[in-house]
């Protein structure tokens, strides 16, 4: 309800304010044109002496040191290493104990008498180390 009457009486002044109005047309008064001037540049002077060098500036104040950053984000993991080389191989184990003795072989048949030779030389090879 508020807005209703708001709203009504700003088209009610809108509506008002549409009506027919008389058109007044004003003329200007007549003007004199103004002569056009035309400046046409000369030869170009001599170049002027070079001034004198600037002092040398102060030195400003070191800044303040700035805050410190946050820390970075935490890497990716890594790859998997290669296969290891392979191991040596073992030492030889030691010798083992010496094995017991056997029992003594049984006594051979008795050998028959040698005969004696007519003239015969026997040689006898000693057995090789």
């Amino acid at each position: 309800m508020r807005y209703s009457i708001l709203f009504t009486a700003v088209l009610a002044a809108l509506s008002l304010s549409a009506c027919k109005k008389e058109t007044v047309v004003t003329t200007p008064a007549p003007t004199t044109p103004s002569p056009t001037v035309i400046a046409v540049p000369g030869p170009a002077g001599p170049a002027g002496a070079t001034g004198a060098t600037g002092a040398q500036a102060e030195r400003g104040a070191t800044g303040s040191t700035g805050a410190t950053g946050s820390a970075g984000a935490t890497g990716d993991t890594g790859a998997t290493g290669g296969t290891g080389a392979t191991g040596y191989t073992g030492a030889t184990g030691s010798t083992g104990a010496t094995g017991y003795t056997g029992a003594t072989g049984a006594t051979g048949a008795e050998g028959e008498r040698g005969k004696s030779g007519a003239g015969t030389t026997v040689v006898v090879v000693p057995p090789s180390k």
